[in-house]
């Protein structure tokens, strides 16, 4: 590999890390806001071991992103081979792991499923209308894709607000109306008094139909991904196999 070219390697690589870096600090941020919100869904949700460990997750991966961004950024830079190997290593181990836990989801379809209903039977239960954070964003959800609750609006049979009440309400984010000057959160009166005002659909196969509609847009970005830690791999290689024997003073000591 020629000068000119090791040297567009190197800094093309240098700009590849720093990038990784700093979205490996978004995730970490966005770990923490979940984590430490007092607003967020985990408030609601503070004995569901799956959206905590999901939030761990988050953190460690952003962690590990920024770390691995940084020990990229160094030996691109000073041309460190015992960094670059580090760093292709740590990639491959991303690349297999995004493998198994693609394949662990498809494969745990029902048991994730079982879990999310779990966990939205829980916000159902103790909205309350206050429009908090976390009401806000079941009302979006339920507003925008036109479904109650997640498998039907007999989800929402256990909220409180509605057991206590006298008269038959529901949701507002669940009125099937294009009454523009509805409520977009809170609870509303059934003036039908059948509920026929009232989306049947769960969000669940919302979910699903969103997902299947959007399936290559999902699978694209997903093999974008592969396709960035892939070229990551490789500029990797290419410069610790091409750069000379490695200068230790080169390496800042502080």
């Amino acid at each position: 590999m020629g000068k000119g070219c090791l040297t567009v390697t190197k800094y093309f690589l240098f700009l590849f890390n720093l990038i990784f870096f700093l979205l490996g600090g978004v995730i970490l941020g966005f770990g923490l806001w979940l984590l430490l919100d007092n607003q967020s869904f985990i408030v609601v949700l503070n004995d569901s071991t799956a959206v905590k460990a999901a939030c761990y997750i988050l953190i460690g991966v952003g962690g590990f992103s920024m770390l691995m961004g940084f020990v990229g950024c160094l030996g691109a830079i000073y041309e460190v081979r015992c960094l670059l190997g580090l760093y292709f290593t740590c990639l491959l181990l991303i690349l297999i792991a995004q493998i198994a836990a693609g394949a662990l989801i498809y494969f745990q379809k029902d048991m994730l499923d079982e879990e999310m209903s779990r966990i939205v039977s829980k916000v159902l239960d103790n909205y309350p209308g206050n429009n908090t954070t976390t009401e806000q964003a079941w009302d979006f959800i339920q507003r925008n894709m036109k479904c109650c609750g997640w498998n039907g609006r007999q989800d929402w049979e256990g909220n409180m607000a509605i057991v206590n009440s006298s008269q038959m309400i529901f949701p507002c984010s669940c009125q099937n109306s294009t009454n523009t000057t509805a409520p977009l959160s809170g609870f509303c009166d059934d003036t039908s008094g059948s509920g026929s005002s009232v989306y049947e659909a769960g969000c669940s196969d919302s979910v699903e139909a969103w997902l299947r509609t959007n399936m290559w847009v999902i699978l694209g970005v997903c093999l974008g991904v592969a396709f960035i830690e892939l070229l990551g791999m490789i500029l990797s290689i290419c410069l610790c196999k091409n750069v000379g024997v490695v200068d230790y003073t080169k390496v800042p000591k502080y």
